[in-house]
This record gives C-alpha cells, sequence and structure tokens, in this order.
C-alpha cells in the first residue's frame, strides 16, 4: 500500500524568531529530512495568506492576537499577521528539505483561513491534496510539522474522515498549546482513530 508523508507548514514564521513562532520549531527540520526517503511521495503544506486576511487580528478594529472571533464558517482564533504571500515569514525554513512531490498552498482565500492541508475552515472547499492522493493510489499518512494542535491536527482529522489510514508522528511536530489546545487535539484526533508515535 502506497504511503505519503505529509509536512505541514513548517515555515519561518512558525519557527523561533517567526511572527507566529512555535517553540521549538526549527528542531523538526533535521527529523522530518531524515524520514523523507521512506515513502512513495512527499508533500508539503504551505500556508499562504494574502496581506490583510480576514484570520489576522489587524483587520479587525479592537481585536488583539489570540482573541476568538465568529466568522460564517464558525469560531476563528485570530492571528498576528503571519505567513503573507511572498514574504521570508511564508517561505518554508530553510533547513527543511523542499524536493517533495508536492506542495500544497492554503488559506490564499482572503475571507476564510485555512489549518487543515484537505479543506478551507468551512469543510467544504478542497484544496486538491484529496484528489492527489487518491490518483497516486495512496491510502497510509504519516502527518509531521506545525503546529500539532491546530494544522497537523486538523489535516489528521480531516484524512481520518475521508478514509485514509493515519498516523502522527509526535517527535516530528511542536504545538502553540492554546489554552490546553495540544490535549484537545490529541483527544480528537485519537477518538477520530489516528495512530500516534513518538
Amino acid at each position: 500500500m502506497a504511503q505519503a508523508l505529509i509536512v505541514v507548514d513548517v515555515q519561518n514564521d512558525f519557527c523561533p524568531g517567526g511572527a507566529l513562532a512555535v517553540p521549538g520549531g526549527d528542531e523538526i527540520a533535521a527529523p522530518i529530512n531524515a524520514m523523507m526517503d521512506d515513502y512513495d511521495a512527499v508533500i508539503l503544506t504551505q500556508d499562504w495568506h494574502p496581506a490583510g486576511h480576514s484570520s489576522f487580528a489587524s483587520s479587525h478594529a479592537g481585536k488583539a492576537p489570540f482573541e476568538t472571533i465568529g466568522m460564517p464558517y464558525g469560531p476563528q482564533v485570530l492571528w498576528p499577521d503571519h505567513c503573507v504571500q511572498g514574504t521570508n515569514g511564508a517561505a518554508f525554513h530553510p533547513d527543511l528539505r523542499t524536493d517533495g512531490d508536492l506542495i500544497i498552498r492554503k488559506g490564499f482565500r482572503a475571507a476564510i483561513d485555512s489549518y487543515s492541508g484537505f479543506f478551507e475552515n468551512d469543510q467544504i472547499t478542497p484544496t486538491g491534496l484529496e484528489g492527489y492522493l487518491r490518483s497516486r493510489g495512496i491510502t497510509r499518512l504519516t502527518l509531521v510539522g506545525l503546529a500539532t494542535d491546530f494544522c497537523v491536527a486538523f489535516t489528521a482529522l480531516d484524512a481520518a474522515r475521508l478514509g485514509f489510514e493515519v498516523k502522527v508522528e509526535l517527535s516530528a511536530c511542536r504545538a502553540i498549546d492554546l489554552n490546553g489546545s495540544l490535549q484537545a487535539a490529541l483527544s480528537q484526533m485519537e477518538a477520530a482513530g489516528v495512530a500516534f508515535r513518538s
């Protein structure tokens, strides 16, 4: 059975010194690189926001980063401006190998955020990742990247819902852990049948 490594958002803005830094985010580049040759396909996701994206706190008067607001598709955490298209912050971390098979850019629609590599946050608008994996005959996925409790978890949950066999390699992930979000994400993934390896 063909299997793919999904490398989620290992970008400068999510690493130390970046606009939305995940503690230790840069530490996972080397272990991810070492895993890449063991898979039939390697897909990298890349957060790719236009300036003034609706998920940025700066786009909402009087709102601060990490506040939550209601959007037409549901609750939305407001973030510092990050991964703006074409900026160094949106670039992959320089230590990460980027010679994978496919790069999926997400979050480029100004009015909707996108955590998952499969769907925008409305859970309806697809990124094209599912179709690509099906066309390659891939049924088993291993997820690594940033952040465990947001984009990795949302990608894993969607993959499980779509019928893929999903494993998260926790040693090659790092979390934001915003108000208990890591434990909540791990519990959700476990309930959905996602396997963990650390």
